[in-house]
């Protein structure tokens, strides 16, 4: 099917497009729920990690994780979702698992969490590059 962007999608292209959505969405979902139920840990944790005014940050990383993460999962705003999401992971990804400055022991296991969080940015920016497929409410709106 073409879409008022010119574009041409096949059915199966869409269903792909959505399936990745909700799963790049169910990794920032769940976070931001856990973050808010957790809130003074979260901020506390951002502390240690010598980050100014926590408890802001914590509150930034709830709106990004939740709510732009729910934006992902209906296609809605999907490349603005995708943008904050991917510069947000890419911040977040430097301080807090910023594997060559930690001890010999903790390299691999943050090594690997670090190009894991790189690995999802680039499924963002394919989501930013190319829009959220056909079943998305930014295709029901117009907004592709």
């Amino acid at each position: 099917m073409t879409h008022s962007t010119g574009v041409t999608t096949t059915t199966g292209q869409d269903a792909l497009a959505l399936a990745g959505r909700a799963l790049i969405a169910l990794l920032f979902i769940p976070a931001g729920f856990s973050k808010i139920g957790g809130f003074a840990g979260t901020a506390g944790y951002i502390a240690s990690k010598g980050l100014p005014l926590p408890e802001v940050a914590a509150a930034i990383a709830i709106a990004v994780e939740l709510g732009l993460g729910l934006m992902l999962l209906f296609g809605w705003r999907t490349r603005l979702a995708a943008l904050g999401i991917a510069l947000f992971t890419v911040v977040a990804t430097f301080i807090f698992h910023n594997f060559w400055a930690m001890p010999a022991e903790q390299v691999m296991q943050q090594q690997q969490a670090f190009f894991k969080n790189i690995a999802v940015v680039g499924g963002l920016l394919a989501f930013m590059a190319f829009g959220p497929g056909r079943w998305s409410l930014d295709a029901r709106t117009g907004r592709h």
